[in-house]
């Protein structure tokens, strides 16, 4: 049970400064002991002491200074006097200390983890109700009508977490990410989630990477998680923010030098003088949108005001234990980046990124130049706060303050004006602190405590589907119709105060630094810079209890999945795959720019139907472009010569027995972690995706279900492909790691031509797709191991 109020310990008798003066005195300390993970797990201790064993080991081998990511990851290894490590190249086998799960994932994860058939989980484990709320009409009806129409999914979650034991968020507790760095985050941790934006938790210096379900259930079911050695890209920060400038302009900016590749295969890893000047909110703002970029997670080294972050929130124990193991939570003098960028925060103009993608970066002071030239609509219809990336007390407060003075001058906002907190623990306090009713006062609308518009979950109804119109966010990610479906809407990614600024003017040209506005009475408005508090001065009100701590017996627990259900279906394992040549199979699809997992398995109306994975398939590829035509979901059936949507297509290959293929661009399957766009193509017979790139999380999830994840030797040979080709895949029957394929493509006059193709399956990875998926050759491990006992 939660108390009533979180109050900050009185100034000079903070924990965490006794601990750093203890430190000092004395230097470097032993690992501190028996620290709890969390107020809901005090049997479950942070385990510092096994990164301090690892590190000693890895020192003597590597012999060099290491990064901080370097330190996190490989202190975590499930064996380091063996394992091979080689950054961008090795496979390491990790030993997470957690793994966390939003609703709309959890669903998929739990149902392959029952088929594993144990009785609990080996890892914490918790499940956060966030994804399913339809935001519309504000948060009391909306999360009333989430929880009638979810009842079910809800239903199944709250018994399968109770079963297994698994600590389950009920809807309306917030996003997973705000709860978990309330709660679950701390210093040195190794997180896995089920979303991709889990690097919100290198915020508090964790390292939380985005992960599909079956990667999760690995961890789930007791067995180490296996990651390609990371590259590391340093960020140096020197200077401070001012002004106009908030922690999201820093990755917007990021985001605009590395582009949304630019990151993959890499931890960001945050360093210099200006990262002491930024709270632990905007740290994890930065981590959080980290995932634009590809990268695989991004972090900040521990830092005083972590500590601070986490005596507010009830966490005094585990910030004092931070301040003892300081020296492995920053990076060595000396360590080496394999790529360094450097930025000073005193220069740094508040950016707007868009639209249609989250990298293209455009200075607040080039806007309006910049909306003319490209025609994007001017007239600004919505402006949106909160969300996973920035719904914290202090983004809360700088936006009030805007709101607050623009109110006092009489002003209302000109566009409807939108505001998510990120937790029930965020909406109390802004509640109880007057934050809310500035904003209410102001014409704005409070929803639930859950995604909403940010993933989809948006009932929108000011303009029609293909109207062309303009709103920004205080999100991560805006590619076409991801916050409402409409691929005519011009979605931008601003900081909160941005977007609030904006949503008084009503225009998407407007500069709040310079620019103003005019009053009911006829006077010109310009706004001050805005003001925030990093923490509450009354402490957190950590609001409605919403948390359902698994039962000591769980042994009369029923987790019940009706035969009939459209929303849940049980798993059945793929069939093993027998190691053959693939000969003359069609192409369903050859895909034409960019193709997000959003795209390949969208989300928005189809959230309801993560459950139950043949429901689901029938979003395959369906906003995909086919090269042939320039359409969405409509592709050619190359048996029949008719035009259909692509998974009737699929569904018609499959009936026939015939296996199929997807040919694809670059960094294919960027976005979401979301693992049904790998478990889709797997069910509905998809045998090979044929690519320029991969994004990490898409590539890692198609191998997981037994999908061949191939990528061109020579990019330009993705122009060489014909969607009507048939397609021979050669050398798959002696398959090895680091040897490279032959794709045959046989034209529709007979004519045949060989193009080399790559892959990055491992041993261990070749072994998931012999046995048809890594679900299945977990269960066989499993089966295998209680037969020899």
């Amino acid at each position: 049970m939660l108390s009533p109020v979180y109050s900050r310990l009185a100034a000079g008798k903070s924990v965490l400064a006794s601990a750093t003066r203890q430190i000092m005195s004395r230097g470097m300390s032993s690992a501190p002991q028996r620290v709890a993970m969390s107020r809901f797990e005090p049997d479950k201790f942070i385990n510092y002491q096994r990164i301090d064993d690892n590190l000693a080991v890895i020192r003597k081998r590597l012999n060099r200074p290491l990064t901080l990511a370097e330190k996190i990851v490989y202190g975590h290894l499930d064996n380091p006097e063996s394992q091979d490590i080689e950054r961008g190249k090795s496979y390491l086998n990790l030993r997470p200390d957690r793994v966390i799960c939003q609703d709309a994932t959890a669903q998929m994860a739990i149902l392959q983890f029952m088929s594993a058939g144990l009785s609990q989980v080996a890892c914490p484990t918790t499940v956060h109700c966030d994804h399913l709320i339809l935001g519309e009409n504000g948060a009391e009806s909306d999360l009333a009508r989430a929880k009638d129409v979810n009842k079910e999914v809800y239903d199944f979650l709250a018994s399968a977490c109770a079963k297994y034991n698994i600590g389950f968020w009920r809807p309306g507790s917030g996003i997973i990410h705000q709860i978990v760095i309330e709660n679950y985050a701390f210093p040195g941790a190794l997180i896995i989630g089920t979303d991709s934006h889990t690097p919100n938790a290198g915020g508090l210096s964790s390292v939380a990477i985005g992960v599909g379900g079956a990667d999760a259930v690995d961890v789930m079911v007791g067995l180490p998680w296996e990651l390609k050695c990371p590259k590391n890209i340093g960020v140096k920060l020197t200077g401070k923010l001012n002004g106009w400038t908030a922690p999201k302009d820093i990755i917007l900016e990021v985001a605009g030098i590395l582009t949304v590749k630019g990151g993959t295969g890499s931890i960001v890893e945050y360093f210099g003088p200006g990262v002491e000047t930024l709270s632990a909110t905007g740290m994890g703002t930065v981590c959080n949108m980290g995932a634009e970029i590809g990268a695989t997670t991004s972090l900040f080294p521990f830092t005083p005001r972590m500590g601070k972050y986490l005596e507010a929130t009830g966490r005094p124990d585990i910030a004092k234990a931070s301040a003892q193991f300081a020296h492995h939570l920053r990076a060595d003098e000396g360590a080496q980046y394999d790529e360094l960028i450097e930025i000073n925060l005193s220069e740094l103009e508040p950016r707007i990124n868009g639209p249609f993608t989250p990298d293209l970066m455009t200075p607040v002071s080039k806007m309006k130049d910049t909306v003319k030239k490209h025609d994007w609509p001017e007239d600004l219809n919505v402006g949106l706060i909160g969300s996973c990336t920035n719904s914290s007390y202090e983004d809360m407060t700088r936006a009030a303050s805007i709101a607050k003075e623009a109110v006092g001058a009489g002003l209302k906002v000109k566009s409807d004006f939108i505001v998510t907190p990120g937790s029930e623990q965020i909406r109390a306090t802004t509640e109880r602190d007057g934050l809310l009713k500035v904003f209410r006062d102001a014409g704005g609308v409070v929803l639930a405590n859950a995604c909403g518009p940010c993933i989809g979950q948006w009932a929108r109804h000011d303009v029609k589907k293909g109207e062309r119109n303009s709103i920004i966010t205080s999100y991560n990610r805006n590619f076409t119709g991801r916050n409402d479906g409409n691929p005519a809407t011009h979605a931008f990614v601003a900081s909160p105060d941005i977007v609030t600024a904006l949503a008084f003017a009503g225009n998407l040209t407007f500069n709040p630094m310079t620019d103003t506005l005019t009053t009911p009475d006829g006077k010109p408005f310009k706004f001050t810079p805005p003001r925030g508090e990093e923490l509450p001065a009354k402490g957190f009100d950590p609001g409605e209890n919403t948390y359902q701590a698994p039962p000591t017996d769980r042994s009369n627990v029923d987790v019940v999945v009706r035969p009939d259900s459209q929303r849940l279906q049980l798993i059945r394992p793929f069939k093993p795959t027998q190691l053959k040549d693939y000969d003359h199979i069609p192409i369903l699809i050859k895909v034409k720019g960019k193709c997000t997992t959003d795209h390949i398995s969208m989300a928005g109306p189809w959230l309801k139907y993560r459950g139950h994975l043949e429901n689901i398939s029938n979003n395959l590829y369906i906003g995909a472009i086919n090269s042939e035509n320039g359409e969405a979901n409509n592709v050619r059936n190359q048996i029949t010569g008719e035009w259909d949507s692509v998974p009737n297509t699929a569904r018609d290959y499959q009936n026939r027995g015939l296996s199929w293929v997807v040919i694809g661009d670059t960094n294919l399957g960027e976005g979401s972690s979301r693992e049904h766009a790998g478990l889709s193509p797997r069910y509905l017979g998809c045998v090979a995706v044929i690519v320029r790139s991969f994004a990490r999380i898409h590539e890692t999830n198609l191998k997981k279900q037994g999908i061949l994840p191939l990528t061109f030797d020579n990019p330009a040979d993705y122009d060489l492909i014909d969607p009507t080709d048939q397609v021979s895949i050669l050398g798959v029957d002696k398959i090895e790691p680091n040897k490279p394929l032959t794709v045959r493509l046989t034209k529709k006059d007979g004519s045949e031509k060989d193009i080399v193709v790559n892959h990055s399956l491992n041993e261990n990875q070749i072994g998931w797709l012999k046995a048809g998926s890594a679900l299945n050759k977990i269960v066989q491990d499993l089966h295998s191991k209680q037969a020899s006992q």
